[in-house]
């Protein structure tokens, strides 16, 4: 029998109405596309998501942060764009070294599997 371990690891906001997912893999995903593109609706058709959707995340995830991960400059020169901030590099960071050891320890589990 082949077996696998499979989970997934998120980030959630905690409070007395409940908890509100903040970061995840999807997140992560969408953060690093605009990082690379500089631009939301060019990484929400990377992803193949909606403009919207990809809009909704940005907007959850800045309005739950401290300060913005995110931040969008409309028109100019060059046209705007959308850069992540400071912050938001550090929960990119974050998150990726969290979802790595989250990887190890499934494998590490999966090894310790009775044969």
């Amino acid at each position: 029998m082949n077996l696998r371990i499979n989970g997934r690891i998120w980030l959630e906001t905690v409070s007395a109405d409940g908890a509100e997912r903040f970061m995840g893999i999807g997140r992560l995903e969408l953060l690093g596309h605009i990082q690379q593109t500089g631009s939301i609706n060019q990484a929400a058709k990377a992803m193949n998501m909606s403009y919207k959707r990809a809009w909704e995340m940005v907007h959850s995830m800045n309005t739950l942060a401290k300060t913005p991960l995110v931040t969008t400059q409309t028109g100019g020169e060059k046209g705007g764009g959308t850069i992540i901030t400071a912050e938001g590099e550090k929960y990119l960071t974050f998150y990726r070294t969290l979802h790595e050891r989250f990887q190890q320890f499934m494998a590490a589990e999966l090894a310790n599997l009775p044969t």
